[in-house]
C-alpha cells in the first residue's frame, strides 16, 4: 500500500515535493519511489458485484454475481492484454497519465453470457477445475443451477435446477471437486453442507447426494483440498473453522450431527469471511475473519510439550503459551481491516494475498513456505 505523505507546515521546503507527488496522484500515476502502483482497468457493470471469479483454465474468462439477480460471464482479454503491455515507467509523464485517466472510465462491454434464472440475488458462485466452462450458481433461496459450456456461450439448467439441499436457506459457497467432474459441494445459512451429483437432474425439488449439519449457525464458506481430494474445510458465522473427511461422511458416520468434523478450531471471534486450503501443502490452510484477522494452519503440527520446553530454555524465554491456542496455528496476520476474501499465491509458496476495506494486501508468513531473500 502506498501511505501518503503527512502535509508539511507552511515555508517548509518539502512541502512543493509533497504538492507534485499529489498532483501526480490526481494524474493517475505516482513517481518512482513513491511506493507500489496499481494499474487498473475496469468494465461497466450493471448493479453491485456480489462476487467475481475467474476460470482456472482461461483466467481472463471471469463470472460475477450481480445484486441485481443475473450471473454474467464477461471475457477480459483485452483489458488484460492493455494492463500486461503497460511500460512501467510511464507514470512520470504527465501526458501518459491524462491517457491513463481516459482509459480508466469504465468500458462498456456485453457479456459472453448471462442467466436471469434465478430468482434472487446470491453470492456461491464457482468454476469447475475438471470440466473447462462449467459453472454453478446458487441464490439466497436456496436455488442452485449449473450453466453448461457450449459452442456458442453457455446454456444453463433452468428446468433441473436443484433446491432441495437448504431448505430454502441461502446458499452461502460452491465449490466444485478438484478431481471428480461431476460433483459440486453447497453450503448454506442452514448450517449444512451438500455434496451434488451433476449428472442428476433434480428437476428442481431432488435431495443432495450427501447432506450434514456441519455448524449450529450459517456456514459461510468452504474450500476444497485440490491435494487430498477428500478433505473439505469450512468456515462459520460464529468464527468456527471446522475440517471433514468427506470418506467418513460418505460411509454414513454420524451424518447427521454436527460433531463428525476432524478437526474444529475456535480461534476465530467473527464470522469467518474466506478460507482456501494452500496449493502447495495439503495440510495447510489460511482463513480470514471479521474479526480483522488472517490465520495460516498446518494440520500435520502436533504439540509437543518437551520440545516446547526446549526451545524455550535455549532462547531464555520464560511465556508460556495460552492452553487453548491451537498448535496448528502458524501464523497470525492483523493489521487490516474488515478482510473478505484470501487466496494463496500461485506461484510463490506461502504468500497469501487479500481483499479487506482498507485495500488489497500481500504477506508472507516467516514460518510458511520458501524463504525469500
Amino acid at each position: 500500500k502506498t501511505r501518503r505523505k503527512e502535509k508539511a507546515p507552511a515555508g517548509d521546503p518539502d512541502d512543493s515535493d509533497a504538492s507534485e507527488s499529489d498532483s501526480s496522484d490526481d494524474e493517475g500515476g505516482a513517481r518512482p519511489g513513491d511506493g507500489p502502483l496499481l494499474r487498473v482497468r475496469k468494465i461497466a457493470h450493471h448493479g453491485a458485484v456480489n462476487r467475481v471469479r475467474c476460470m482456472p483454465q482461461r483466467s481472463s474468462i471471469v463470472a460475477t454475481w450481480s445484486d441485481a439477480g443475473v450471473v454474467q460471464v464477461w471475457d477480459t482479454a483485452k483489458q488484460l492484454g492493455e494492463l500486461m503491455s503497460a511500460v512501467d515507467d510511464d507514470a512520470g509523464d504527465a501526458s501518459v497519465g491524462k491517457s491513463l485517466e481516459k482509459k480508466n472510465v469504465a468500458a462498456r462491454v456485453a457479456p459472453k453470457f448471462a442467466f436471469t434464472g434465478h430468482g434472487d440475488e446470491g453470492y456461491a458462485i464457482d468454476w469447475s477445475p475438471v470440466v473447462e466452462g462449467r459453472l454453478v450458481s446458487g441464490d439466497n433461496q436456496g436455488v442452485i443451477h449449473v450453466a453448461e459450456p457450449r459452442e456458442s456461450g453457455w446454456a444453463a439448467d433452468v428446468s433441473g435446477a436443484r433446491q432441495g439441499g437448504h431448505g430454502g436457506s441461502s446458499v452461502e459457497d460452491l465449490q466444485w471437486s478438484p478431481a471428480e467432474r461431476d460433483v459440486f459441494a453447497s453450503c448454506g445459512a442452514d448450517g449444512r453442507v451438500c455434496v451434488w451429483d451433476a449428472r442428476v437432474s433434480n428437476s428442481g425439488s431432488g435431495a443432495p447426494a450427501l447432506s450434514v449439519q456441519a455448524h449450529g449457525c450459517d456456514v459461510n464458506v468452504m474450500s476444497w483440498n485440490n491435494k487430498v481430494n477428500y478433505m473439505l474445510a469450512t468456515g462459520a458465522d460464529d468464527g468456527g473453522l471446522r475440517i471433514w473427511d468427506l470418506r467418513a461422511l460418505a460411509s454414513g458416520a454420524s451424518k447427521d450431527s454436527k460433531d463428525s468434523f476432524v478437526a474444529n478450531f475456535q480461534f476465530h471471534r467473527a464470522p469467518v469471511t474466506s478460507v482456501e486450503w494452500a496449493r502447495f501443502d495439503g495440510a495447510m490452510l489460511a482463513s480470514s475473519a471479521a474479526d480483522h484477522t488472517v490465520c495460516v494452519w498446518d494440520l500435520a503440527v502436533e504439540r509437543d510439550a518437551e520440545e516446547e520446553a526446549a526451545a524455550m530454555a535455549a532462547e531464555g524465554n520464560n511465556a508460556v503459551a495460552p492452553e487453548d491456542l491451537p498448535p496448528q496455528l502458524m501464523f497470525v496476520h492483523q493489521g487490516l481491516r474488515d478482510p473478505k476474501e484470501i487466496h494463496w499465491h500461485h506461484q510463490i509458496p506461502g504468500m497469501c494475498l487479500t481483499t479487506a476495506a482498507d485495500g488489497f494486501n500481500a504477506f508472507k508468513a516467516y514460518n510458511v513456505g520458501n524463504e525469500v531473500a
